[in-house]
């Protein structure tokens, strides 16, 4: 793990926050920087010849800009590149402590916390684990691990620029499967979360559903280098996931785009019970719930443990409903989106995953296809930690990135 305090010198001072576009030269001029800051986000090293291409910036503006950037300690130089025509190129990057970001992620089967540095690498993590979250004890403890992180900065915490919290939007929804009291779940569905943990902090605290965050993550440091438009999977205690169409993210009319694990698995027959939806089938809730029935340790469903004796069989079981589940939501997608990729990721190992891919895979070769094009499915890059580094992501984007939700691609 890097030392965050190898680079803290004296005068160390908050990086000057980038303001939004604006229509004025001031506000261009810092529209600018974010433009190379994401561009060199998204490539690593550039020098300042390929910075004016790839941002069609002239090499003056690109001048200007690097030098202003270096002197607010957001990037630095590397070594000289020898070894091609002309003089020797300069690589620039992001300093990765420029600034800092603290993620949370807040779910029904735990709690985690990350904090990242400017480009993007988990300097520390804490997490804790419980049945289903108490608020009296819960709120507390973030308060006490924002604080802890942030304060395990030393003289570079005036350069942690906030906090994003990935939650579900309703955390007691499902109550009755989740065996939940009424009570339970409404302290949960009525609380202003974000509101509670902005009252434990004097840092700004943004938020995004948990999944949605998990998209954001997998777009930034995953396959959305390579993919310009996507849906995102995520296998949690209940599946979710996220919509990438033209490399931003969409998150639809009320931030709940991609909420797989509500779409019904069959249509309503008149005067009939409602069918179940795909959460009943492929989240990692029915599979806990099916070791629990063979008397066995329902965590082994999210460790390596879950595709060995005496689990094995039960996984098994489950990889082929929820397999079936997955492809039938993938198809139902596909049939609304016609994009060309899919990409499922979870917090279940990842020998797991790869077995859920494989099944979802050879599900889908059996769907009906008339009239649709199969996308190719892809698995996740980040695994467990998709959803609080895609939170920790949040306010560095939000600070930095050129647009909250716009993200600078290759030409």
């Amino acid at each position: 793990m890097p030392d965050a305090h190898a680079s803290a010198a004296a005068g160390l001072r908050p990086p000057d926050l980038l303001r939004p576009r604006g229509s004025n030269q001031v506000g261009m001029r810092q529209f600018n920087e974010r433009v190379v800051l994401q561009a060199l986000r998204v490539h690593t090293s550039l020098p300042k010849a390929d910075l004016a291409r790839l941002t069609g910036l002239s090499a003056q503006t690109i001048g200007l800009i690097t030098a202003r950037l270096e002197e607010d300690q957001l990037i630095v130089k590397q070594g000289r590149v020898r070894g091609r025509i002309g003089q020797p190129s300069v690589p620039l990057a992001l300093n990765p402590d420029g600034a800092f970001a603290i993620g949370i992620k807040v779910g029904r089967r735990g709690a985690e916390w990350l904090l990242i540095d400017f480009a993007a690498q988990v300097r520390e993590r804490h997490a804790m684990s419980y049945d289903f979250p108490d608020a009296q004890a819960l709120l507390p403890a973030i308060a006490e691990h924002i604080h802890r992180l942030r304060d395990g900065l030393g003289p570079l915490a005036v350069r942690n620029v906030g906090v994003g919290l990935a939650a579900p939007f309703l955390l007691g929804g499902w109550h009755r499967t989740l065996g939940l009291s009424k009570a339970q779940s409404d302290e949960w569905n009525q609380m202003d979360l974000l509101a509670e943990v902005r009252a434990r902090t004097d840092v700004p605290v943004s938020f995004a559903r948990d999944t949605v965050a998990a998209c954001v993550a997998e777009l930034v440091g995953g396959r959305g280098h390579d993919l310009k438009s996507f849906l995102y999977i995520f296998v949690d205690t209940f599946v979710g996931g996220g919509l990438v169409i033209d490399s931003h993210l969409h998150t639809g009319a009320h931030g709940n785009a991609g909420a797989l694990a509500s779409l019904p698995m069959q249509s309503v027959r008149a005067g009939g019970a409602l069918p179940p939806q795909v959460m009943a089938e492929a989240s990692l809730w029915e599979l806990e719930q099916r070791l629990q029935a063979e008397g066995l340790d329902a965590t082994a469903a999210y460790d390596d443990r879950a595709l060995q004796p005496p689990h094995a069989a039960v996984t098994q079981a489950w990889l082929g409903s929820a397999s079936l589940a997955l492809a039938h939501a993938i198809v139902s997608s596909t049939a609304v989106l016609d994009l060309a990729d899919v990409v499922m990721d979870g917090s279940m190992s990842r020998s797991l995953l790869q077995a859920l891919l494989e099944q979802t895979r050879a599900a889908l070769a059996q769907c009906n296809w008339e009239g649709l094009w199969p996308p190719q499915l892809h698995g996740g890059r980040l695994g467990a930690q998709a959803c609080a580094l895609g939170g920790a992501m949040l306010p560095l984007h939000a600070n930095f990135a050129p647009d909250h939700d716009v993200f600078l691609k290759a030409a």
